[in-house]
């Protein structure tokens, strides 16, 4: 591949650690040049990374993230990204949703490129985590962040570094991820996103070797002249109504009982509903909440099972108190959002969003879906829909995490 090196770790156990790099090269970087953001909505595959090739110009990139629709078939996503764009050092992963320059979008493929006059960009893959070793890891990602901090030298006092991460949303492992992948990383922030396939819980997959793969998570280190900053936003707060959970299976993130109830049922009651349809629009209208470091956080429900339990979407376990959580006035928490990242902030080149499935489901219910997106629009922000979302050594549900990235 052409203006790329593959480095290979040499490990012959698995998990499967691979590092995807452009050099740095010795002149100074300047921060002239917008980021590339392109969207297609193309059906066919070849067709819209066409397109997205086309955006690109000949700009010269350190490298890019790619979102995808679901409904692409992956294999000749693959094929067509790697005709078009292999050139590029690449991470991206299949969706719940994207959000283009219009807001929440649907049945899109969505290109952020990061310009090599102002970043470095670094990839590093784990290609088995379910086989993950958190020792192996934590040398990987050590390593990583080394090289990335001699980047920064080179770019100035003031470079700003931060590591993206993509990860199977049906992996079950995000938490264990997260947390290790950030003691490593140190005083680096971590924001990322858990990979999806629409509202389908199947298969979703992350882009790894020319092909989008399930089992598998993307560590993308990004330095840079310019200035980014990591957010995390929640737009619920916990009832009075409390719920603890008596019986669990963690690995499977499954809860089988409430207060010595059947878990869905004592749910049901719990959020004012006892003869409610338990489906994805009543999960984000009713998130259960845990607190947690003085801070209360989303703890999702995925779907209600047949035997009346309930798998969620992060990790559950005996003895955890919830509590049902009460959404607040969204539209105003947004805008007060942005408004306050404006002032703190200064000017925005784009923000890179991961903003978990069940916001975007509520706020269809809601009928704020067109309201959302034009704020979206107009701070430019540009991204996927989540099974979850990881900031810092978190991994959380129903947030609005994101990445600001400066001019």
């Amino acid at each position: 591949m052409a203006n790329l090196q593959h480095y290979d770790t040499g490990m012959k156990a698995r998990p499967s650690w691979e590092i995807w790099e452009r050099p740095l090269h010795a002149p100074r970087p300047s921060a002239a040049g917008g980021l590339v953001v392109a969207s297609s909505h193309a059906a066919c595959p070849e067709r819209a990374v066409a397109e997205i090739a086309a955006a690109i110009e000949g700009r010269a990139l350190a490298g890019g993230v790619i979102f995808c629709s679901s409904t692409y078939p992956r294999d000749t996503l693959a094929a067509a990204i790697g005709a078009h764009l292999g050139h590029i050092p690449l991470a991206g992963c299949t969706s719940a949703g994207e959000i283009t320059g219009r807001g929440y979008d649907a049945d899109s493929l969505l290109f952020m490129g990061f310009p090599a006059e102002g970043f470095t960009f670094r990839v590093l893959h784990v290609s088995d985590i379910d086989s993950f070793d958190p020792e192996d890891a934590r040398r990987q990602v050590r390593h990583l962040a080394a090289n990335a901090r001699h980047e920064a030298r080179v770019l100035g006092e003031n470079a700003s570094q931060v590591a993206l991460f993509l990860v199977d949303g049906l992996s079950h492992r995000e938490e264990l991820l997260t947390m290790t992948v950030q003691d490593a990383l140190g005083d680096i922030p971590l924001i990322g996103g858990s990979s999806g396939d629409g509202l389908l819980f199947s298969e979703t997959g992350v882009l790894c070797d020319g092909a989008f793969r399930s089992g598998t998570a993307a560590i993308i280190m990004l330095t840079s002249a310019r200035p980014m900053q990591v957010h995390s936003e929640c737009f619920y707060e916990p009832g009075p109504a409390k719920m603890v959970v008596t019986a669990a299976d963690p690995e499977r993130r499954i809860v089988h009982e409430i207060n010595a109830a059947p878990a869905a049922d004592e749910y049901r009651r719990l959020a004012g509903a006892p003869g409610a349809e338990l489906d994805t629009a009543f999960f984000a209208a009713h998130p259960p909440m845990v607190r947690a470091g003085g801070v209360y956080h989303v703890r999702a429900i995925q779907t209600a099972n047949p035997d009346g339990s309930l798998t969620f979407y992060g990790a559950v376990d005996r003895g955890i108190v919830l509590s049902v959580g009460e959404p607040v006035d969204r539209i105003a928490r947004t805008e007060a959002f942005f408004a306050r990242l404006r002032a703190e902030f200064g000017e925005v080149d784009h923000v890179l969003g991961f903003d978990c499935v069940l916001n975007r489901i509520d706020a269809e219910t809601r009928q704020i879906t067109r309201a959302i997106s034009d704020i979206y629009a107009a701070n430019r922000v540009t991204g996927f829909n989540t099974y979850g979302e990881q900031f810092r050594a978190a991994h959380l549900n129903q947030t609005f995490s994101c990445l600001v990235i400066g001019r």
